[in-house]
């Protein structure tokens, strides 16, 4: 589409005055026969009104030309931008992904598919050991939290109940006597699932335990809130509580007085930068294994690693870590607890 700026307009007015006034001067000059001395300077005149008639008139048609070709470059530069911006784009998440790779190491398993894909670590400290999985989610559908009301389930039984690939215990828990002397295991603070809150959203009490979880892009949510309505602004389609949060916004959070320098077996979640998730479990409790770590050394790891956001989840005998349905790591009860919930990852 043409565009005609007020410049061609302004360029336009006098010409058009230009021809109204020969219009008017044939009108005029209809009938009448003017002496030859009258007449001549009258005819050299038109000749030179139409002269910069048709020149101004080819100005604009050429201008008019020169503005297409000049928008048609501009859309083919800014197309070249789009696709010179997507290969950076790939490029950056290469550069990224190497980057996380060099701190991980190299992975033992790997799994890849069109909606995720895995790489397990095996982790080693000083006096502790662990595992860590790097998820990238391809498809936000594959990150579930998993509840079973009444007896609860292990990890393990959650990933084969799911068909999933990966999985690690979710948030705290706690036991309750249900009807006809049946033990119930309940979680603690919010737990969602599917955007739905399991309960009703429970307030805080006592300690702030956080909420942490996955929106539906696939992106880590979290934090501790005190009403209903903002946890929902969060998005939040899945997610569990625990306590502390260790790692927001790449700085570390002070952990509270009664979790300090502890030495323990640990489950974390984490978040990279370009949206790629992190679970660890470190073993403890057994001195010929692993000893534990303590929530401060998780800390400097995790920023080590590059992670920008960290939540402490359910620990202890708690922690598992399950891939293609193997327990990898070694739990401190020598066997994997029934708990309330768990997350896992699709295939």
């Amino acid at each position: 589409m043409y565009r005609v700026n007020l410049f061609f307009l302004f360029l336009l007015a006098p010409l058009l005055g230009a021809a109204l006034a020969v219009s008017s001067f044939d009108q005029a000059t209809a009938g009448l026969v003017l002496p030859a001395d009258r007449l001549q300077p009258a005819v050299e005149k038109l000749h030179r009104e139409v002269h910069h008639l048709q020149h101004a008139l080819g100005l604009v048609r050429e201008s008019l030309v020169e503005q297409e070709a000049q928008y048609a470059e501009q859309q083919r530069i800014l197309q070249a931008l789009a696709e010179k911006s997507a290969q950076h784009q790939r490029l950056s998440d290469d550069i990224y992904e190497q980057h996380i790779l060099a701190r991980l190491g190299a992975p033992i398993r790997v799994h890849r598919s069109a909606r995720v894909e895995v790489k397990v670590f095996e982790l080693k400290g000083l006096g502790y050991r662990g595992y860590i999985a790097k998820v990238k989610p391809f498809d936000p559908a594959v990150l579930r939290v998993t509840y079973r009301p009444g007896p609860g389930e292990t990890p393990s039984a959650a990933v084969r109940r799911t068909g999933a690939i990966f999985g690690v215990n979710g948030g705290g828990f706690y036991k309750a006597p249900g009807s006809g002397g049946e033990i119930h295991t309940l979680p603690i603070g919010n737990t969602m699932i599917d955007g739905q809150l399991v309960g009703g959203f429970q307030p805080l009490r006592g300690e702030e335990l956080f909420f942490v979880g996955f929106d539906d892009r696939g992106r880590l949510v979290g934090g501790v809130f005190h009403d209903r309505d903002a946890l929902l602004r969060t998005g939040a389609r899945q997610g569990v509580s625990f306590i502390p949060i260790l790692i927001r916004d790449r700085k570390p959070l002070p952990i509270p007085e009664q979790w300090r320098n502890q030495r323990q077996p640990r489950t974390i979640i984490g978040e990279y930068a370009n949206g790629d998730l992190i679970f660890i479990v470190v073993d403890g409790r057994q001195a010929d294994w692993s000893s534990g770590v303590t929530l401060e050394d998780l800390q400097i790891s995790l920023i080590e690693f590059g992670v920008i956001d960290a939540y402490n989840l359910d620990g202890g005998g708690s922690s598992v870590f399950v891939f293609n349905n193997e327990v990898l790591n070694r739990p401190s009860d020598g066997r994997e607890r029934v708990m309330a919930t768990s997350i896992v990852v699709l295939p």
